[in-house]
Order: structure tokens, then sequence, then C-alpha cells
């Protein structure tokens, strides 16, 4: 059985961050499937800024798309095994109910379950600038087992485009979501 993943898109500016990841996460041979779901300002956002829908996006291999309303969903118990979660990008919002303990959607719900099962949960912040709550609650995730992971692009791989910035840092969050594949954009010292 290959891997099972969790990624969420919010309403936070970024959604090319998560359409890499997404991708990344489909083409790999070791995942079996992708759990997605949107915010629903996360739906606005991925057509504002990349003109894709969610449907769009349930076309890639090994995609399901799941209703961010639906509270009885399989990623809402804790008995459906997967691998972890991303939420890329992950808005205040969605960081300080996830910090609150308030699952009134399936993303906030599923973000909890990943905590209480200690199974990976990486929150790709996309704010600023940040005022002491958002920083109290990336410390509330962080010590309550999340992988807070602002949305900051390195550039020492020298990008040429921004699907090259894209790219490097979905690289970066499958590697904290124990997926580590083979990229040329990482640092060779």
């Amino acid at each position: 059985m290959g891997l099972r993943f969790t990624l969420a898109i919010t309403g936070a500016s970024g959604s090319a961050f998560g359409v890499a990841v997404l991708r990344r996460l489909s083409a790999s041979p070791a995942v079996e499937h992708v759990a997605l779901l949107f915010s629903p300002t996360g739906k606005r956002c991925l057509f504002d800024e990349v003109g894709l829908t969610p449907k769009d996006l349930a076309a890639l291999p090994k995609v399901g798309l799941r209703d961010e309303r639906d509270l009885g969903a399989d990623i809402s118990s804790g008995s459906y095994r997967h691998d972890g979660m991303a939420i890329v990008p992950c808005s205040a919002g969605a960081l300080g109910r996830i910090a609150a303990g308030v699952s009134e959607s399936l993303v906030s719900r599923a973000a909890d379950v990943c905590l209480k099962e200690r199974r990976p949960l990486v929150l790709c912040l996309r704010e600023t600038p940040l005022n002491r709550i958002h920083l109290e609650n990336m410390l509330r995730v962080h010590d309550a087992g999340a992988i807070v992971m602002p949305i900051m692009p390195g550039f020492y791989s020298g990008p040429r485009s921004l699907e090259d910035l894209f790219d490097t840092f979905a690289t970066r969050v499958l590697d904290q979501l124990g997926l580590s594949e083979a990229d040329a954009r990482r640092w060779k010292g």
C-alpha cells in the first residue's frame, strides 16, 4: 500500500505553492492517494491567482476531492490511516482555528486529527506582517506537534521562473511529510 496524504488550500495568497505540492504528490510513485480540500476563500484564491478550479486539480492522478463542509469525511477520523497533511497556503484564520482546537470545517478537523494522532502536519503560513496573535498561534501549533513552515521560498537554486520557486518550496514541504525526492534544485554546498 502506498502513502496517503491530505492537502488543504486555504484562503491566503499563494495558492500556486499548494498546486506545486499537489502536482509533486500526484506524480510520486510512492503516493497512492491525496485527499484534497479547500476552504471557501481557498477556492477563490485558486481561481483568482492561477485560473484553476478544484475540479481541475481533482483531475490529477491519485487525487480525491473532499467537501470541506463534510465533517463526516474519512479524513475527519483518527481511524483513517494516512501519512500526514499539509496546508499550503495556510491562512492566519486557519492557523488560529487549529491553534484553538476549533474544528468547524473539514480543514481544521483534519488538522486536529493529525495533531491528536501524532501524524505530520505542515502549516505553510502565508501572512505578512505578523502580529502577536499570529506569532503566539504559530508557537501553540508548534508545541502541539505541527511543523510551521511559512511560505518563504529559497533563492539558492538560482530560480529562473516562479515555477522554479514553487517547485523548490514543494520539495521542502514533501521533505517535512517524510517523502524526500531527488530534486536538482537542492543545495549542493
